[in-house]
């Protein structure tokens, strides 16, 4: 199915990467469009284990890389590199990346959900794609292990460095740490290592 030149544009860097013949990712080849209102956080077992953090933004999954993945503990500030634009049917994928390809290793959906844009910039809502501009951006999620409030503060223009801050509210606390309790998958129940062992070969 053909694309409309803008979404090709922003899924070009995710193309260019992925030999969709021998990876089972999608090419995001006119999937339905969303609302503009899906988060989804995927545990990913490449070269290092971190988590993938996406947030649907204008037709795409805008992403970020979490090396410690996402905290509940508003003292605790974690690194988060962007990455390429994904495609929105991204967020249902779960599977492994087979070796030699990028990003190669296991994937699993590890919360998703809904989210909404709480970035505030004057008297009224600052555009997500506006507030990922100026580099901070306010969002209350609504997921299945984590919700709440969580800032993104980018910190480094040039590498594209930026920070991922859980916000004091209802939702933070600091004696929960979910990445290492909670380790499953939402979608399957399955850890890496079943994932692996089951979709691997």
């Amino acid at each position: 199915m053909q694309l409309a030149s803008n979404d090709s544009d922003k899924l070009e860097r995710y193309r260019a990467k992925r030999d969709f013949g021998k990876s089972s990712e999608p090419e995001g080849a006119g999937g339905p469009r969303g609302r503009g209102s899906v988060f989804v956080i995927q545990k990913h077992d490449a070269t290092s284990l971190h988590y993938d953090f996406r947030l649907e933004v204008d037709g795409v999954l805008k992403s970020w890389a979490v090396p410690k993945g996402p905290s509940t503990d508003p003292r605790e500030k974690r690194l988060a590199i962007r990455t390429e634009d994904h495609p929105l049917d991204y967020a249902e994928f779960e599977g492994v990346i087979p070796e030699g390809e990028y990003g190669a290793g296991s994937v699993l959906i590890w919360d998703r959900g809904t989210y909404r844009n709480i970035t505030e910039k004057d008297d009224g809502l600052r555009a997500m794609e506006d507030a990922l501009a100026d580099g901070h951006v306010l969002v209350w999620l609504d997921g299945e292990k984590i919700s709440g409030g969580y800032a993104l503060q980018r910190i480094d223009d040039e590498k594209d460095q930026w920070l991922l801050i859980k916000m004091g509210d209802a939702e933070a606390d600091a004696r929960r740490n979910p990445v290492s309790t909670e380790p499953r998958s939402v979608v399957s129940g399955r850890d890496l290592d079943e994932i692996s062992g089951e979709e691997g070969e």
